[in-house]
């Protein structure tokens, strides 16, 4: 009896481990906020190689905060730079909270999860390595209750 409750937890975690695969992800980075708190010095960057320029990419930012961040919305900056061109950096607001304070993200106790989208269908302007940087771009230096935040860059050309 014992083993079979030990092949059972198995199977569990291998499914587990395959359904979180995604075979089009190219990169899926993390930066964990120490106590918390997303300084200015804090920026979450992350290096890709292009191969092919003409295949579209979309980019995520992702963000995980606790039920007492106090605001409904967070701006920040996107930089691309790389691949022989100029950098480029770009502002973006995203709504984090309903008017009447739900949290729009999905939720796992004190902790509220978005994945939110920077470009969608974009095309580097040559192949190279690019530099990703996200910044946190408020007033609130450091933004308090950011658990952490990161970079998602998804192949949307279908893999075989």
């Amino acid at each position: 009896m014992n083993n079979f409750r030990a092949l059972i937890f198995f199977c569990g975690i291998l499914v587990t481990l395959l359904s979180g695969c995604d075979a089009n992800t190219i990169v899926d980075s993390n930066r964990s906020m120490p106590a918390r708190n997303w300084n200015y010095a804090n920026k979450v960057t992350t290096v890709i190689e292009i191969k092919d320029a003409a295949k579209p990419v979309s980019i995520y930012f992702k963000l995980r905060h606790t039920n007492d961040y106090k605001y409904a919305n967070i701006f920040v900056l996107f930089e691309i730079k790389g691949g022989g061109q100029k950098k480029q950096t770009r502002r973006y607001e995203y709504k984090l909270a309903q008017p009447d304070g739900q949290w729009n993200g999905s939720g796992s106790g004190n902790l509220y999860t978005y994945v939110m989208p920077l470009l969608t269908n974009y095309r580097f302007p040559a192949a190279g390595k690019y530099e990703l940087a996200i910044e946190q771009n408020m007033r609130d230096n450091p933004l308090k209750e950011i658990s952490d935040a990161g970079i998602k860059v998804v192949s949307l050309e279908q893999r075989k």
